[in-house]
């Protein structure tokens, strides 16, 4: 079974780490970190083994590269650096070590299998392709935030769990690697989860099959490989390939995957508009995105039409001859004005949210209780995040300040309430708003914490229900930044503190 850390597929050559000192079942590595079970080899000759973190008593990813030292470095440098992006759809990187004749990383354990062995199963349906590279987007525009390059994005470093969490591994940049090229390969990624084959020369080598091409080379749109994939997502598959079109940055690209993955799920999958990203100065695009330029056209025919409407009911309504050079008045179809009627106030409704808009926000603790919270804002109120069980203090085991999840609401907005559905009643909360978020990390959640000091309402003090109701948003005021803090959890029955996050609903106007 393929698993988290592997990267490529290894050639059928042993793996000089076994000839030089091979680890066995049972050792533990820097005190901590017992090997359970050798996975493969990746196709630099790396180790990967299924480990037991002992401290903490969690399964973990351990790989391994002989020697270590500087022949070690770029390896031990990229886990360094991605150990600084936390993201749901990120595996988490918890060590790097060094020994000198050896050295390993040591990650997150993800239980379910590669992207390339999900679709060698089966080529996926359009709406989970959309999702899985919905969620590899949001993963690569927060390493692409912090000035990085994730370099190793293919069907071997994309994992789906059994849990259904997708998540992008392995990040491994050389110097030909940049941004746009880790943009492409997302177009890679839905290219070969819709047809089993993945683009080389467009999206980067991996061992798999190349795509199909014609006698002149050019490759085959996904539509003409397999029936029955949409318009919009054939495009899309196509546009971020073509080597003549700028492709949008992988923020861009992850929000309009998210347009498409929530239409996917309310299965409007043919009626989702163009491409939202594509802008004025995209370079010409080829004859085969006429459905763009017929949404266009009738769009056209659509305005010509309502215009000429209000221009019919307009004539019709002004008979006499009152109407002399200058401009005319802008026709209406309500009835006329009552001067003592008031206009009704304007209801609110649910603001949309999304997975790359929620995170966890923990300054005091050891950043292992950061993934899942994509499900607080999922619109099911049986999936959610949940804290550690804490023993011996409601307040955290008295280790912490406190626990929360930020919400950019992406732009300012008039708010007028966020419910929070928990997993159990006797929780304490709060939400507060404030001016930015600084960045995922410990300095940068101590210092969400510092600054996010307006509070909406009063704190709830163990509250005597599941759901939680902050209402007290100033009319006068727009809010970006939202954070839930939770300062206190209940006994989960064990003895020990615990609370789960269900669902987060904000409405505004």
């Amino acid at each position: 079974m393929t698993k988290v850390g592997e990267g490529q597929e290894a050639d059928p050559v042993a793996s000089p780490a076994m000839a030089i000192g091979a680890p066995t079942v049972g050792e533990i590595l820097a005190g901590r970190y017992e090997l359970a079970e050798h996975i493969n080899d990746d196709s630099v000759g790396r180790q990967v083994w299924r480990g037991v973190d002992v401290v903490l008593r969690r399964p973990v990813a351990v790989v391994l590269r002989y020697p270590g030292g500087d022949s070690a470095m770029e390896m031990l440098t990229a886990a360094v650096a991605a150990s600084r992006v936390v993201h749901p759809n990120l595996v988490g990187v918890y060590d790097a070590i060094d020994e000198g004749t050896r050295a390993y990383v040591v990650r997150e354990w993800v239980d379910g299998e590669a992207l390339r062995d999900l679709v060698a199963e089966s080529v996926l349906d359009p709406a989970r392709a959309t999702s899985i590279a919905h969620a590899v987007a949001g993963a690569v525009a927060a390493v692409h935030a912090t000035g990085m390059v994730h370099g190793n994005i293919h069907p071997g470093t994309v994992m789906v769990g059994y849990d259904g969490r997708v998540v992008l591994a392995d990040a491994r940049a050389d110097v030909d690697d940049t941004q746009e090229t880790d943009v492409r390969a997302i177009g890679g990624i839905l290219y070969f989860a819709l047809t089993g084959r993945w683009p080389h020369r467009e999206a980067g080598p991996t061992a798999l099959p190349d795509a199909i091409r014609d006698a002149n080379g050019a490759l085959a749109a996904p539509r003409q490989v397999r029936a029955g994939i949409p318009a919009y997502l054939d495009d899309l598959t196509m546009d971020l390939l073509d080597l003549q079109v700028t492709p949008p940055s992988a923020e861009t690209l992850a929000a309009e995957l998210a347009r498409l993955d929530t239409a996917a799920e309310e299965q409007y999958l043919d009626d989702v508009g163009p491409l939202g990203f594509m802008s004025s100065d995209t370079p010409s695009e080829p004859p085969r995105h006429t459905n763009r330029k017929i949404a266009a056209g009738v769009l056209g025919l659509v305005v010509i039409a309502v215009v000429g409407l209000l221009a019919g009911i307009n004539a019709l309504a002004g008979g006499d001859d009152k109407s002399t050079a200058g401009p005319s008045p802008t026709p209406s179809l309500s009835a006329p004005a009552d001067d003592n009627q008031t206009t009704p106030a304007p209801k609110p409704t649910k603001i949309p949210l999304t997975a790359a808009q929620v995170r966890v926000v923990d300054p005091d603790g050891d950043r292992t209780e950061l993934t899942g919270v994509e499900a607080v804002v999922d619109g099911d109120v049986n999936t959610g995040w949940k804290t550690h069980a804490y023993i011996g203090n409601p307040k955290f085991g008295a280790l912490k300040r406190g626990m929360g999840i930020l919400i950019d609401l992406k732009e300012e907005r008039t708010v007028t309430s966020v419910q929070v559905v928990l997993s159990a009643r006797g929780a304490s909360a709060e939400l507060r708003s404030g001016p930015e978020d600084p960045g995922a990390g410990k300095s940068g959640d101590d210092q969400v914490v510092k600054t996010f000091n307006n509070r909406i309402g009063e704190p709830l003090e163990r509250h005597n229900g599941t759901t939680m109701t902050f209402s007290g948003f100033s009319p006068d005021l727009t809010y970006r930044y939202l954070l839930l803090w939770l300062t206190e959890l209940p006994d989960n029955g064990t003895g020990r503190y615990q609370i789960g996050v269900q669902e987060i609903t904000v409405e505004g106007l």
